[in-house]
């Protein structure tokens, strides 16, 4: 059970004794009261009360009304020096919702069964009252209110709408990727009604802004069991409709010599079935798009003794990846990793073979741990060969920093001293110097210059001649 005495729960905890000392109805709700009884540790703690905003407002000194035509506000306190912030909503009744995301309409009520009826999911839909279980965690069940037959879909593992699920998912269409996370997430399946209205209704997604929509693709990818959570995607058509690039890796054939685990699809759900808890957005997304060029660029065996080839299917990968980031409105930053991961991918069969320079370079490449990652889970999915990606760990983990990016010997200004004219020849100059600083033949700038006078006569030299 998740700890009691941590700040966070104290916080909530103070918050909701002072609500109720004022004669309020309050309760903890939502996902802190699902994730307290399967003993996982919740990520917030909010608080369902028949106080309205403006009561909260007065009864604590530190609040921000963050929503206040939906009864929102932040209370903020210290617990044990600890600065935390504690949602509290107002219950409330919604109307329609004619935007697919927020109520036209929003009335406050003193009712907590009313208010519960308005949530997505029934292991969603609990409420509890700590004080009421005797602040043990061992009987917490006593402190539940449950108006949705929560507990019961908990103890099955179901996910399921409260009330009509075409409803709860015309309210807000992103409940359908909600239901997918907390499904593969938990490990649990999805109540046959709300699944068909999500095979129904899933074209509507498109109306849920794409930044929600890739933070929940993310946090599927990322929060446990992403290739659950894909399965799941592609069984109720919303896969086809967020990520349309990704199911047309279904079907897809591969050289079984290198693939005996079969289509593109197949693979790809391997390595999503690696990724950790808590992994990287970048990893993760890498891992899902690093073969993504593979359709585009499938060439069947040109006679006996061929095999199945990917001809450029790297660049390809690039070109669709940095697509479906612009789409998805990934930062530069996460683009630019997530672009390198797809493009790199393949270098680790010629790691053996590379120069020495060429592979230090490429241990510089930015946060290259994650294409560490990226190649095991692949090379895993595969052939399950890790010869290459050990030989790339042990070389990247023995070669000390300061040989993978050593100090320049030279610079522009003793090119300068040395009787060069600036242009674009010093970018070549300065290449061939770190070329040999980097494979180990030169170490001074004594060396560095008798190199570039050899290779790169001065222009009086070279006028002379």
């Amino acid at each position: 059970m998740s700890d009691f005495s941590n700040p966070q729960f104290c916080a909530a905890l103070a918050v909701l004794r002072t609500l109720k000392a004022e004669g309020h109805q309050a309760y903890l709700a939502g996902g802190c009261v699902r994730d307290l009884l399967l003993q996982r540790k919740p990520g917030d703690y909010d608080i369902a009360t028949s106080a309205t905003p403006n009561i909260v407002l007065d009864l604590f000194p530190r609040t921000f009304n963050v929503g206040a035509h939906f009864g929102v506000v932040l209370v903020s306190a210290e617990f044990e020096n600890q600065p935390t912030l504690t949602e509290v909503a107002t219950f409330r009744s919604d109307g329609a919702y004619s935007d697919g995301r927020h109520p036209d309409t929003v009335r406050y009520t003193i009712s907590a069964e009313e208010d519960v009826q308005r949530r997505d999911f029934t292991i969603n839909g609990l409420l509890l009252d700590p004080d009421m279980s005797g602040m043990d965690k061992s009987v917490v069940r006593a402190g539940v209110l449950d108006y949705v037959n929560g507990l019961a879909d908990l103890d099955a593992g179901i996910i399921r709408a409260i009330g009509n699920p075409e409803r709860r998912f015309e309210e807000d269409h992103l409940r359908m990727l909600r239901a997918v996370r907390f499904a593969s997430r938990l490990d649990f399946t999805i109540d046959p009604n709300t699944f068909e209205a999500m095979r129904s209704l899933a074209p509507k997604i498109h109306a849920v802004s794409r930044e929600r929509v890739r933070d929940e693709l993310t946090r599927m990818l990322t929060e446990g069991n992403a290739c659950q959570a894909f399965e799941l995607l592609d069984e109720t058509g919303l896969l086809a409709e967020v990520l349309p690039e990704v199911t047309r890796l279904k079907g897809v054939a591969q050289p079984p010599q290198y693939h005996p685990e079969g289509d593109v699809w197949t693979h790809t759900l391997m390595l999503l079935d690696q990724l950790e808890e808590g992994c990287s957005t970048t990893l993760a997304w890498g891992a899902l798009l690093h073969d993504i060029g593979k359709p585009a660029t499938y060439q069947p065996p040109s006679g006996p003794g061929d095999r199945i080839r990917f001809n450029g299917h790297v660049e390809v990968g690039v070109r669709i990846a940095a697509e479906i980031c612009r789409r998805l409105r990934f930062s530069n930053d996460e683009t630019a990793q997530i672009l390198a991961l797809v493009q790199n991918h393949m270098r680790f069969a010629d790691t053996a073979h590379m120069k020495t320079a060429t592979l230090k370079r490429f241990f510089r490449l930015d946060r290259f741990p994650e294409h560490l990652a990226l190649h095991r889970m692949d090379c895993l999915a595969s052939s399950g060969n890790l010869d290459h990606y050990n030989f790339a760990r042990e070389h990247y983990e023995n070669m000390p920093p300061e040989q993978v990016r050593p100090q320049p010997l030279l610079t522009g200004r003793e090119l300068i001293a040395a009787g060069y004219n600036p242009g674009s020849a010093f970018k070549a100059m300065l290449h061939a110097v770190e070329e040999a600083q980097l494979e180990g033949t030169i170490h001074t700038p004594d060396e560095a210059m008798a190199l570039i006078r050899s290779h790169f006569p001065p222009p009086e030299t070279a006028a002379a001649g």
